[in-house]
């Protein structure tokens, strides 16, 4: 009894803004058995949660007066050694707001790993926190599968062994696993704890290693166990290849490679460029270089291992090629040349003590036998320059260039381009240049030769097929839309006349195109709005556009009543010029305002002025079409619709407004209902009631809602049913968005 009275007393003393003169008590939250059914009995000393469970419970207390009617309580949750400098938010609730004793359940978040967690309450009207929870162990075993380790290089943890050499160290670590720095670990050498917690670990002993996640007091529930890694520590015996007879070899040749180290009964395996070309072999501990095995050049090295011996590699020794030298053919792969003239074919070589012989057609050319050759045009055929090695032991090795086909020409093609970038009818200038001229052999090959003869080619320029006095050069400038018009060249070379492709060059004209309006708002076509430009289009090719579409308009101005994006655009050389564009809006009829507004209240017997804004003249109408005013202002002294015309240029905007009386009665504190028919609902002023701006709560006596509503109609309550005493006492409060406007209380007497 004293518990509900307590809660009315702070109900009461809320409502009607009296200070209690003490505050809330929260308690620190306590862990509680799973509520959820069928609930359980024992409460939780550790949170371990998964995938597959992640279900826990606190149970909270606190203590009156009554929090806000929006209060929510919030349970938050410390980092992993119990600072809140940064809470996370676990639960919320706003309807245990007169509970004073109740559960809040919660997940664990993913990245919850410590054993230091606290939690506490926060309520937010008034804004309180309790005090902190103790220290609980919570972890989220978001891996609880077995890990895997390896030595650190390896692609995977291989045979499970690892070597240690003269002392040296190797690092095993955790692979295949998302986030592998984000937990805390717990290292085994031989089932022995290590110090080590981090994702890797740095090992010079011998022993079986292994390595599980530190779940702390959840590790039990990890079973995250790693395989095993057998550590074992050898000796290194300093294997290297001992230095051979020769390192440059010439096709045909051999040398034999020897390792320092023999007759131990180790293993060998050769290698060659990083690669075994021996499989692993006792006492193999030598292996033969041979010349005449097509690409035998590279970096051999020699591999050991056996027993008390550490796995274990040699520097590499370099085998190189004596014979191995390029030719290259410094011309192009196939040279046009045209009647009368020459052209000269070339090659080279890195070595440098070697000869050249030039052949044509597959046979050698006498006397041809330096770096270049000089052909004419009736030497055609295919030409190639064999090279030959002239001193060391390598002498008399060759090697062939590349071929080069010798042509002259049956015709040849003249192509033009436009300079990169170039876009018809917007860029304002422009360059026409030779792209490409091409030779055409007797079968129909081509020939790119522009390098080869666009300096010593004759050019002549045509528009619309007339030549361009003084256009003689491989291109030609154009800044102008009076020049544009379709563009062709003419090439003139030893007998050949070559004519290009055509191009139409469309460049924009840079003159400006202004059309002006006799206003920017439309009422309809019967107050049209005239568009107009001052430029003179006699003789022109022109027309209006709106939002795009042509309207077939051939007149420097127009009239137009609708709305939209008016523009003129001017056809000059064959590009359009556009001109600014003019956007028309429909008439806004909130461009009127009225002040106090179109639903007006005053005290019967009084007046009320209502203002007009945004117009050029006002006229003012009452519901019998009466003109009572034509100012920005009308007095008001009587209940009533009115009329209000605003003109705004050439349009008109129409408002309406209704004027009442207002009520002068009271909030009441009392009502009846028995029945008969007299103060039998709690009826408010219209200043009140039927404004769906205005809301009214309605509490009985235990803080409980029982009407919750805006737009209130006067017809609380619906009926006397709900009231089992004689006398009930109920508490209001009237609000609009920003404050309570009005509260008290109301008494039902039966």
């Amino acid at each position: 009894m004293r518990r509900k009275l307590l809660l009315a007393t702070a109900l009461l003393c809320g409502m009607l803004g009296i200070q209690s003169g003490f505050s809330q008590v929260l308690n620190a939250p306590q862990a509680a058995p799973n509520q959820t059914p069928p609930g359980g009995s024992t409460t939780w000393s550790a949170a371990c949660a998964s995938p597959t469970f992640n279900d826990y419970w606190v149970e909270f207390t606190w203590g009156p007066p009554l929090v806000g009617a929006t209060n929510e309580f919030i349970l938050e949750l410390s980092d992993a050694t119990g600072d809140f400098s940064a809470p996370v938010e676990l639960a919320r609730d706003g309807t245990k707001n007169t509970t004073f004793d109740f559960y809040f359940q919660f997940q664990l978040p993913e990245t919850t790993r410590g054993e230091g967690y606290r939690m506490r309450v926060r309520s937010t009207s008034p804004a309180a926190t309790s005090p902190v929870s103790v220290a609980y162990p919570m972890y989220y075993l978001d891996v609880n599968t077995a890990l895997t380790i390896r030595p650190q290089g390896q692609p995977d943890f291989g045979d499970g062994t690892a070597q240690v050499c003269n002392g040296s160290a190797v690092t095993l670590e955790v692979y295949n696993l998302p986030n592998a720095n984000t937990y805390q670990y717990n290292w085994y050498r031989s089932g022995t704890p290590l110090s080590e917690n981090g994702p890797s670990i740095s090992v010079d002993q011998s022993g079986m290693y292994n390595v599980e996640i530190d779940y702390g007091s959840c590790s039990g529930s990890g079973n995250t166990l790693s395989n095993l890694i057998d550590v074992t520590t050898s000796s290194s015996l300093g294997i290297a290849i001992n230095p051979p007879s020769s390192t440059a070899l010439c096709s045909g040749e051999s040398t034999l490679l020897e390792a320092n180290i023999t007759g131990q009964g180790l293993t060998y395996t050769w290698f060659k460029d990083g690669t075994p070309v021996t499989a692993p072999a006792v006492d193999a501990s030598s292996f033969v270089v041979d010349a005449s095995v097509p690409g035998f050049e590279g970096d051999y090295q020699v591999e050991i291992f056996g027993p008390a011996a550490c796995l274990e590699r040699s520097v590499a020794v370099s085998i190189t090629n004596s014979g191995d030298f390029t030719v290259s053919r410094d011309n192009p792969a196939n040279v046009v040349v045209l009647p009368g003239l020459n052209a000269t074919l070339s090659a080279s070589s890195t070595a440098s003590a070697v000869t050249y012989q030039w052949f044509k057609d597959g046979a050698s050319i006498p006397g041809a036998t330096t770096s270049a050759l000089t052909v004419s045009d009736t030497d055609t055929g295919i030409y190639f320059a064999r090279v030959s090695l002239t001193g060391g032991s390598c002498a008399s090795t060759t090697k062939d260039s590349e071929s080069t086909t010798v042509t002259t020409p049956s015709s040849l093609e003249l192509d033009i381009a436009f300079s990169p970038g170039y876009s018809p009818c917007a860029d304002t200038n422009t360059l026409l240049e030779v792209r490409e001229i091409r030779a055409l052999d007797a079968g129909g090959g081509t020939t790119n030769v522009t390098a080869d003869l666009l300096s010593t080619m004759s050019f002549q320029w045509f528009l619309d097929g007339s030549s361009i006095p003084g256009a003689t050069g491989s291109s030609i400038s154009l800044t102008d839309p009076s020049e544009n018009g379709v563009y062709s060249l003419e090439g003139t070379l030893a007998g050949f006349t070559p004519v290009s492709n055509t191009l139409e060059a469309l460049l924009r004209s840079s003159e400006t195109l202004a059309v002006t309006s006799t206003g920017l708002t439309v009422c309809g076509p019967s107050e049209p709005v005239t568009l107009s430009t001052s430029a003179d289009l006699t003789g022109e090719t022109f027309d209006w556009y709106r939002d795009g579409a042509a309207l077939n308009e051939s007149t420097a101005s127009i009239e137009v009543g609708l709305p939209g994006s008016y523009q003129l655009i001017l056809e000059r050389n064959g590009c359009p010029v556009v001109s600014n564009t003019i956007v028309l809006n429909p008439l806004d009829p909130n461009l009127i305002s009225l002040s106090p507004g179109d639903d007006v209240r005053f005290p019967e017997g009084t007046s009320e002025t209502v203002t007009a804004t945004g117009g050029d003249s006002y006229l003012w109408y009452d519901e019998n079409n009466n003109e009572i005013g034509n100012s920005a202002t009308i007095t008001l002294t009587l209940e009533g619709e009115y009329l209000v015309i605003a003109a705004l240029g050439n349009c008109q905007v129409m408002k309406t407004l209704t004027a009442t009386y207002l009520d002068t009665f009271k909030v009441p504190n009392v009502i009846s209902v028995n029945g008969d028919g007299i103060n039998e609902q709690w009826i408010l002023p219209n200043y009140y009631s039927g404004k769906s701006d205005i809301i009214v709560t309605i509490y009985n006596d235990k803080g409980e809602e029982v009407l919750n509503v805006n737009n209130y109609q006067n017809n609380w309550p619906a009926s006397s049913a709900a009231f089992t005493r004689q006398n009930m006492i109920f508490y209001y409060r009237i609000r609009n968005a920003e404050k309570t406007l009005k509260q008290g209380t109301i008494t039902v007497i039966r």
